[in-house]
């Protein structure tokens, strides 16, 4: 990168802000901010200013935009954007990082073809010299995007949209409890002119009655169906019922509908006690979540490389999410497909429109469908004579119970009887079965720790008894939602097989754990909410730090020997350090991090925040952590403290737990239903195939089976962590962004792709 080479931003989004900024000065490139967004750009001058690493080191845990964002006239003409190139040229600036929603978006890109015309004309009225217009002769393009609505094809989340559904949940969660005192109607306007994407997860999370989006209006007649399915909610005994309305709702024939034409609606016709709340901009406030902190960072630093690696050809992109993978994708391409969105409603092509929105979208509409019936099917299936067991192994976590809450229902929309296991392998041989119904699981996607209850116990010992209780209570297949256990006892009854016959039926593990630890899956139920746990804790620590200036603070995270807790939330958090298992540290290192921490106290960033994964090294506990620290940094700094501990595996789930619970407790039961079928021979189940045990894991891109024998090479048993983890190729951005001289591997290179091919099968 030569030295004259410059970035700039304009931003509205935090976190990819300080991210762009230290990955860009790390390179060697200068980086600018320009404040007050494209209206900076014109008025030049002051609000254009050279970014420094200091100057962006509080920003992680501000919601909102530090450096401003404002709709700007100017630019939308010829001569703004002649006097806006003007001022970048006379600052070499060559390299354009642009965070907004699609108007920005489309803005940079126009500003990007119209260049060497503008340049052109500036040369002409003598504004800028021949020389200045040849150095910057391309002006590169790079976009990342920050809208809550989610609303941006090509892109499974958008920065932001977590921390708004974080938001909305905590509205829903408090309106329940007030609605079910009083047993009343709940209707909850969210934003979401022209997508309806906060409102279908809002929905999907919590369980609501109805849900009205732009791009799915009601049938005809919906108002008899709904006041029909309330009817129906209170006649089985449910006190509370909560309808979402995208505010750009809309009836088949394109007239608006409202939450106040909702609410005259059920009181005059079923004479309900109804109220609305209009949520409004609450939801583009707040600390951002864990998850928008460490999505930020992720496309701040992809897109600096896509700076860096882009030339005169290459058309302005967008760095964007796709499952769990950086992608980079044609700006003007999106920019397309989410205007044939736009024309696909208003034609009345609602089909169209949903698929257009990307599988992410489509696959929440269509979970939400189906678990959203209210009348259980009484009729529409014929009984199966099936029996599925569900079962909670190892510790808790948050969104167990939204997974179990999703399994029961798609079982019993399938026609199968679902029983409940209660106390994990010990309930499974002591007979603690009993049947599980529609109306038991209901409220329980909100709920944290495990409703079933949940045991550390393997199957080894008690196979006797397991197999005895598998015979008598017929259960012909098997859910178990839990950590690293869960995935061992579901080997150990798989290599049992042998011997008990009972144990042949079909078994499928989902990951559930705080320590993301589960071979044969990308991330694990509950795993986000402990991240913010910890995340929200180390925001107040580092707040008390910066108010006593010269303090570093010690912190200790769950994981075992997992070092994913302590290595993303040091990316959320901002730490200068994250000690894990996987990535092995000695006396020398403790030195190189002393001597950083004590050159960081003469700058204006008086403070420190170390995290140490609990199992990370047997001889350098936390404890001679905090002592060597205390004892290097006398009279420069001083040290405090902190173990976690159990707060790190409760609290209520955050929406992405809910969500990714929800959505594998229902894809588990249509594999296992799948299955059964396969393994039905003369009038009974027999499955003793590898492939009849799998993993349900998100990999990558996709949500995917994988036998539990397969995944055996890939696991260290002794340190219950599966050998390859993908989070440690990103471990470099956490130690870049705490300004230390380290190569970054970009092994993984990211090439450009096309939007109609990108389809993912699991967004939030």
């Amino acid at each position: 990168v030569t030295h004259t080479k410059r970035t700039k931003l304009k931003t509205n989004t935090d976190k990819s802000s300080e991210a762009t900024v230290r990955v860009g000065l790390y390179t060697g490139a200068k980086v600018y901010f320009v404040h007050e967004g494209y209206q900076g750009l014109v008025d030049g001058g002051d609000h254009i200013r050279l970014a420094t690493w200091e100057s962006v080191s509080m920003m992680l845990q501000l919601g909102g935009t530090v450096i401003g964002s404002a709709r700007c006239k100017d630019f939308r003409s010829r001569e703004g954007r002649m006097t806006a190139a003007r001022n970048l040229v006379k600052l070499g600036i060559t390299n354009l990082c642009v965070i907004g929603g699609d108007g920005s978006l489309t803005g940079a890109n126009e500003f990007r073809t119209e260049w060497s015309g503008l340049l052109a004309d500036l040369v002409k009225a003598d504004k800028i010299t021949d020389a200045e217009a040849k150095q910057s002769s391309h002006l590169n393009i790079v976009g990342m995007v920050g809208s809550i609505d989610n609303d941006f094809c090509g892109t499974d989340m958008t920065i932001g949209t977590d921390s708004a559904l974080h938001r909305i949940i905590e509205v829903v969660d408090a309106i329940t409890t007030t609605a079910q005192s009083h047993q009343r109607t709940f209707i909850l306007e969210v934003m979401g002119r022209h997508c309806g994407y906060l409102a279908l997860v809002t929905a999907l999370a919590c369980g609501a009655d109805w849900v009205f989006i732009p791009e799915m209006p009601p049938d005809e007649g919906w108002e008899d169906h709904l006041c029909r399915r309330l009817t129906n909610q209170r006649a089985r005994g449910s006190r509370l019922n909560v309808i979402i309305v995208a505010e750009g709702a809309m009836s088949r024939d394109g007239q608006p509908i409202t939450s106040e034409q909702i609410k005259k609606l059920v009181t005059d016709r079923l004479g309900f006690d109804t109220r609305t709340t209009v949520l409004g901009h609450v939801q583009r406030g707040g600390t951002p979540s864990a998850f928008d902190r460490i999505l930020g960072s992720r496309m701040g630093v992809e897109a600096v490389m896509a700076l860096l690696e882009a030339t005169p050809d290459t058309p302005a992109c967008v760095v964007s999410l796709s499952g769990n993978q950086a992608v980079r994708l044609p700006l003007m391409e999106c920019v397309q497909v989410t205007k044939d969105v736009t024309a696909a409603m208003a034609e009345g092509r609602f089909e169209d429109a949903i698929k257009l929105r990307g599988k992410s979208f489509e696959n929440n509409w269509n979970t939400y469908k189906m678990l959203a019936h209210i009348n259980p099917p009484d009729v529409k299936v014929k009984p199966s004579n099936i029996n599925v067991a569900i079962m909670n192994i190892g510790a808790p976590c948050a969104g167990m119970n939204a997974a179990v809450r999703a399994a029961v229902r798609m079982g019993i929309i399938q026609g199968h009887n679902m029983l409940a296991i209660h106390d994990g392998f010990d309930g499974l041989a002591q007979g603690q079965i009993e049947p599980i119904t529609w109306t038991s699981v209901s409220g329980w996607t909100g709920k944290g720790g495990s409703m079933l209850g949940t045991k550390r116990s393997q199957p080894g010992k008690m196979l006797e008894e397991i197999s005895q209780n598998i015979a008598k209570f017929s259960i012909h297949a098997l859910v178990i939602i839990g950590g690293f256990e869960a995935y061992v006892g579901g080997l150990e009854m798989v290599q049992a097989r042998e011997k008990y016959e009972e144990m042949c039926i079909p078994i499928v593990v989902i990951p559930a754990t705080v320590s993301n630890n589960v071979p044969g899956s990308d991330f694990s139920i509950g795993a986000d909410t402990a991240l913010n746990t910890i995340t929200s804790t180390c925001d107040r620590i580092k707040q008390s730090a910066a108010g006593t200036k010269r303090r570093v603070f010690i912190v200790e995270t769950m994981g075992g020997y997992c070092g994913y807790l302590a290595t993303m939330a040091g990316l959320a958090a901002g730490a200068d350090a994250a000690y894990i298992f996987e990535e092995k540290f000695a006396i020398k290192d403790l030195e190189v991090n002393v001597q950083h921490l004590l050159e960081k106290m003469k700058t204006t960033v008086k403070r420190g925040l170390i995290l140490r994964n609990e199992k990370s090294n047997a001889n350098y506990t936390t404890d001679f952590i905090f002592n060597l620290y205390s004892e290097e940094g006398k009279g420069i700094f001083d040290c405090r403290k902190n173990v976690l501990g159990h707060m790190q595996q409760g609290g209520t789930p955050t929406p992405f737990d809910r969500n990714f619970g929800t959505k594998m407790g229902a894809k588990s039961v249509l594999w296992l239903t799948e299955k059964l079928k396969e393994c039905y021979r003369h009038g009974r189940i027999f499955a003793n195939t590898p492939d009849s045990a799998c993993v349900l894991g998100m990999r990558k891109r996709a949500l995917t089976f994988q036998p539990l024998a397969d995944l055996k090479e890939d696991t260290d048993f002794e340190h219950r962590i599966p050998k390859t983890q993908w989070w440690l190729k990103i471990r470099p951005i956490m130690k870049i962004l705490a300004k230390y001289d380290i190569k970054l591997d970009t092994s993984e290179h990211t090439d450009m792709e096309h939007v109609i091919k990108k389809r993912s099968p699991l967004g939030k």
